[in-house]
């Protein structure tokens, strides 16, 4: 529900993620060092375990990246899994599942950091709907998938390592692989299950590989990113619905670097039913409660004008606009579908496409530089696909749709900006703790 703006205490201005630290979480000046200390999970001296550590050090371009993206969200999940009481070993576990992508999107229609399937992520309380989608969400899909592995936990007696595998494999299959062993007198435990997919087999070895390079990196040849042991972002409570593109003008970001934090977001706005959260870098809070504050709400969001014509429907105005019907009734509390003549309706350009905006029919890419590098603007055409356009720049589909925040599944609109980055492609998905602006 839309509520009014208020005077200044209607929007949460509270540190949410510093709070509650323990002192020998305070002392440690990274947050490697945090995560050794709360390492327990017996090592299991596999072969599985060395050809994953031989993986991770020679693909140190995929290594780097990857603890790169981590700088994000690694201190918000160690800081969960510490105050849950549950092995360090978890905090790594996006490593294996997603690469920290929050935009990885599997074939198995799992989606996020922790990549929730659409029926789990139900399960455990993630809202998924066109305006966001919980399982991408850094807060809501960590407070599931740690919801889900302590109840795993206890369905295997508290054995972790058969509870990472449920996680990958399911609860049902890692039982009856158990329950095979035990009728045929073999050990029950993880490294002797014989009924596993190749992919489970894989999954728990291939964490304890991370998990030994994390707990001692010189003796692989690595040098871990300097991670310092404190919040990236925190979050701001809204009481009606905000574009990110406002949040980011408060804040001097690019919106694409604040969709990294808050990739739940599908549009580049809050649902208008809620949450009306968001994270924001701890050191921008300020700005952003300000200027929130002193914002009346219909400024909150950027809102196109409709005038109702003869032959004008919900569902042809919607598809003109590139929104849903839902979203036109809700903008404009309609509680039916009839429309009258020289209606006025508000739609938020956050959901939309402008009409008539220009496209790439019969215009030549824009090239940009920046300081990572030469990046190609291409507007989508009519017909056009992520495998389409990908084809016709000789590039993965996988890299264009990282480059544009996306999954490689989504629908592309009308008009919509794409990069197409020169050579190995930008350092965009390497962020440092005060991201970078892009031209």
């Amino acid at each position: 529900m839309v509520a009014s703006t208020g005077a200044s205490e209607s929007i949460d201005e509270t540190v949410m993620f510093p709070v509650g630290e323990e002192p020998q979480s305070l002392a440690a000046p990274t947050i490697w060092v945090r995560i050794r200390s709360g390492l327990r999970l017996p090592a299991i001296d596999h072969a599985l375990t060395a050809q994953h550590e031989q993986w991770f050090i020679e693909n140190a371009e995929f290594r780097e990246a990857m603890f790169e993206r981590a700088k994000l969200y690694l201190y918000y999940i160690v800081e969960e899994v510490e105050k849950r009481g549950m092995p360090m070993e978890v905090a790594l576990l996006p490593a294996i599942e997603s690469a920290y992508k929050p935009y990885a999107y599997s074939r198995a229609r799992a989606s996020g950091l922790w990549q929730f399937i659409p029926s789990t992520g139900r399960l455990y309380g993630l809202k998924n709907n066109w305006w966001y989608d919980g399982r991408r969400d850094v807060v809501a899909s960590t407070r599931a998938a740690l919801d889900y592995l302590q109840k795993l936990q206890g369905d295997f007696n508290g054995d972790w390592q058969l509870a990472l595998a449920a996680y990958n494999a399911g609860e049902g299959r890692m039982m009856r692989a158990i329950e095979w062993n035990r009728r045929h007198g073999l050990p029950t435990d993880f490294v002797h299950l014989r009924q596993l997919k190749r992919e489970t087999k894989h999954y728990v070895p291939k964490l304890m590989a991370m998990v030994n390079i994390v707990a001692d990196p010189a003796r692989y040849g690595i040098q871990l990113p300097d991670i310092p042991n404190e919040p990236y972002f925190t979050r701001v409570e809204a009481d009606s619905q905000v574009d990110l593109g406002v949040i980011a003008r408060l804040t001097g970001m690019e919106v694409d670097d604040l969709h990294f934090i808050n990739p739940g977001y599908t549009r580049r706005a809050t649902d208008p039913n809620g949450p009306h959260h968001f994270l924001v870098p701890v050191d921008k809070r300020d700005a952003v409660v300000t200027g929130l504050n002193e914002m009346p709400e219909k400024q909150r969001v950027q809102w196109l004008h409709h005038e109702v014509h003869r032959g004008d429907t919900l569902f042809e105005i919607a598809r003109r606009y590139r929104v849903t019907v839902d979203v036109i009734k809700t903008s404009n509390n309609l509680r039916g579908n009839t429309l009258s003549i020289g209606q006025s309706l508000m739609l938020p350009i956050s959901a939309s496409v402008r009409p008539g905006a220009p496209t790439a029919t019969g215009a030549k890419p824009v090239r940009t530089t920046t300081k990572s590098g030469d990046a190609i603007i291409h507007r989508v055409r009519h017909g056009e696909t992520l495998s389409s356009i990908a084809r016709h720049y000789n590039v993965l589909v996988r890299q264009l749709a990282e480059w544009n925040l996306m999954s490689k599944d989504d629908v592309l609109q009308l008009g919509r900006k794409l990069k197409i980055w020169n050579g190995d492609g930008p350092q965009a998905l390497r962020h440092d703790p005060q991201p970078t602006v892009y031209a």
